[in-house]
């Protein structure tokens, strides 16, 4: 590996890093962010709702922008974006100037999350060994540390302005510095796109339009990634009610699952690359699955909180490595066209997100927690169904057909 990449995969896996912290930043201090707009329990979810749909724009239109500006000049400008918007947050006192932060937030982050996947997966087949569950452990643990900045500001009562000022004036110019050193990806010529893009369209003869085939193609890791986010999103937004109101535990132990659950995201990730390596993405993915069925299996069950603190464990084990091999496996579908690949999947993310939450608490009014808890199992166990789709070269639909290789169906900027 040359001095090259290494500063590449370092600066890559800081900007991973700073974006981990300030989404917990944001994310853990909502209470906070209420009380000072005087934004009602009414108004809330609209604000909270808005972020991540905003996202999937941003994802989309980053779609758009990689075929005339590299992921590395999206990711050098839109970072900063992020960070600003974060202090921007804190430092308004009217819904309108929330509304502008956090609609600036929500776009940049789109663009933040799909050209960082992009640079990781690239990187990643210079490479020529799995190193994305290693990009994505970093982003945990910055959610840590963002988390145990949050709450040092809420336990000194700090506002809001003064907890994300230091973060943002020791991220920003460092992640600004450190974009220096970011890699690009080979990027196919104009030429050799058209040509691709006149092939794509061959290949799609008899099985429908080229942009079925690739649907088709992209489909599976669609589900995967939303099934994977909305089990996060269950951890995220309703582990200390459950462990409180259902399982009893105090208000401080109900703060703990979650921060198990994202040491334990860490811990998957930071060994994640190397099962990878040994046993294969396939095998990491069913294995992830299954542990993370078994984790929310626990938390249905438990009879008492410590009993649903290591349901929590497992999914914070299992989960963690689906998301990164996703990424990882739509770059291998489509090596000369992953920017726009891995761009129109980002999308998914913010999908889950939205559904996993309202879904979760829509069942466990109608029905109860308990009960909830088994959706998202479900759903995560349906991953094992789409496991094929991970393989390095997968070779049938599963109806039977030989499917045509992947790298005709679409290189280039355009293949997609």
């Amino acid at each position: 590996m040359t001095d090259v990449l290494r500063r590449g995969r370092a600066s890559l896996a800081f900007s991973f890093f700073a974006q981990g912290a300030t989404f917990a930043l944001l994310v853990t201090r909502i209470p906070a962010i209420q009380d000072r707009y005087g934004v009602s329990d009414a108004l809330l979810p609209a604000f909270l709702a808005a972020v991540p749909i905003l996202a999937g724009v941003g994802s989309v239109t980053t779609e758009q922008l990689v075929r005339r500006i590299r992921p590395s000049r999206l990711l050098r400008w839109s970072q900063p974006v992020v960070l600003l918007a974060l202090l921007g947050v804190g430092s308004g006192d009217r819904l309108v100037e929330l509304a502008v932060a956090l609609g600036a937030f929500g776009l940049a982050v789109g663009a933040l999350d799909a050209s960082m996947n992009m640079l990781g997966v690239s990187l990643q087949r210079t490479y020529g060994r799995s190193i994305m569950l290693g990009f994505h452990a970093t982003y945990s643990l910055g959610g840590i540390v963002g988390a145990s900045l949050a709450w040092v500001g809420a336990h000194w009562h700090l506002s809001l302005f003064v907890s994300y000022l230091p973060v943002v004036l020791v991220l920003l110019p460092a992640a600004f510095v450190g974009s220096r050193w970011y890699v690009d990806g080979g990027a196919a010529s104009v030429p050799e796109a058209d040509a691709d893009a006149d092939a794509a369209a061959e290949v799609g003869k008899g099985q429908g339009q080229s942009g079925a085939l690739v649907f088709r193609l992209l489909l599976p890791l669609c589900l995967v990634m939303t099934f994977a986010y909305i089990g996060d999103s269950t951890v995220s937004n309703w582990s200390a009610k459950y462990l409180q109101d259902v399982l009893g535990s105090s208000e401080q132990l109900a703060t703990v699952p979650y921060n198990v659950y994202m040491v334990m995201t860490l811990v998957g990730r930071a060994v994640g690359d190397f099962g990878v390596r040994r046993f294969g993405a396939v095998a990491v993915v069913r294995l992830g699955a299954v542990v993370a069925a078994l984790g929310f299996a626990v938390v249905a069950v438990a009879p008492g909180a410590w009993v649903g603190m290591l349901g929590f464990t497992l999914l914070g084990l299992g989960l963690c490595v689906l998301v990164p091999q996703t990424f990882a496996a739509a770059g291998r579908l489509f090596p000369g066209a992953s920017d726009a690949a891995i761009a129109r999947l980002n999308i998914f993310n913010y999908v889950g997100f939205l559904i996993g939450s309202p879904l979760v608490g829509a069942l466990g009014d109608a029905w109860n927690y308990r009960g909830a808890m088994l959706v998202p199992m479900v759903l995560v166990l349906a991953t094992l169904g789409y496991a094929r789709s991970f393989a390095p070269e997968p070779d049938r639909y599963g109806d039977g057909h030989e499917r045509p290789r992947t790298a005709d169906v679409g290189r280039g900027s355009n293949g997609l």
